[in-house]
């Protein structure tokens, strides 16, 4: 039997797909004005990026500071001044601005499979990463596809690729979280993808297999989608660098 394509997204429209893609990052602890993505599509790619003049995310709040340009395919929260909503950065968070709760592409298994590049400098980094919506508190594991940090890149030879697990609040999920280095150029395009089933998860990058992991979320993750930009680690070379994450596709598939 065949893995059945039960979702993809070349974005090859004049814009995001509004039914399956939030273009701000966790908004309720800020405001969707504040949190709104920057983007543009154009040769079938959705290109994120954090100009120079953008602003801190959460600041004065947010330790360390840290500027964000995110999409998400779900998301959820409480009222004003409630604490109920998705990845808490400290304790005692209330969410400042309601939101609409937001269901695009929840999978709950299957391989989730991205095709992407990034240009960051030591200040900044990229990922793919699969939440819980914590509509219940402990439905909030997470299963990293890909992580990769400006700082640990040799251009053009190598960069360290975190996968895994993360428990958070869900004590069902193992941590289990680790950065492979691998010699790729992450100028290029790469395929990073996970296959997660009841009882694992298996990473891959460009078809090798690099990690299993036990144990992850057996309930509905949204996609999350980001470059992060960390003012505080800045060289000074790169105080004008633009991070861009370019995807060529997202690809979904179940047994």
């Amino acid at each position: 039997m065949t893995d059945e394509l039960v979702f993809l997204d070349h974005f090859d429209g004049p814009g995001l797909d509004s039914t399956v893609w939030f273009p701000h990052y966790l908004p309720h602890w800020s405001s969707r004005a504040a949190t709104a993505a920057k983007y543009e599509i154009s040769e079938s790619c959705l290109q994120l990026s954090i100009p120079p003049e953008q602003g801190l995310w959460c600041g004065g709040d947010h330790t360390p500071p840290l500027r964000v340009s995110g999409i998400q395919s779900g998301n959820f929260s409480g009222p004003v001044g409630s604490t109920v909503g998705q990845q808490p950065y400290r304790d005692g968070l209330v969410v400042r601005e309601e939101q609409e709760p937001f269901w695009g592409w929840t999978p709950e298994h299957g391989t989730i499979e991205l095709r992407a590049r990034a240009d960051i400098s030591p200040r900044s980094m990229v990922s793919l990463w699969m939440v819980g919506l914590e509509d219940s508190p402990e439905r909030c594991g997470e299963i990293c596809v890909m992580e990769v940090f400006g700082n640990t890149v040799v251009p053009g030879e190598s960069a360290e690729i975190g996968m895994g697990l993360h428990t958070f609040r869900d004590p069902a999920t193992t941590e289990d979280f680790a950065a492979v280095r691998l010699p790729i150029d992450i100028s290029d395009f790469h395929t990073y993808s996970v296959q997660w089933s009841a009882g694992q998860a298996e990473f891959f990058v460009d078809g090798q297999q690099i990690r299993t992991c036990a144990q992850p979320p057996a309930y509905p993750l949204q996609l999350m989608l980001a470059v992060f930009d960390f003012p505080e680690w800045s060289t000074g070379e790169d105080a004008t660098h633009t991070p861009t994450f370019t995807i060529d596709s997202i690809r979904g598939h179940t047994p």
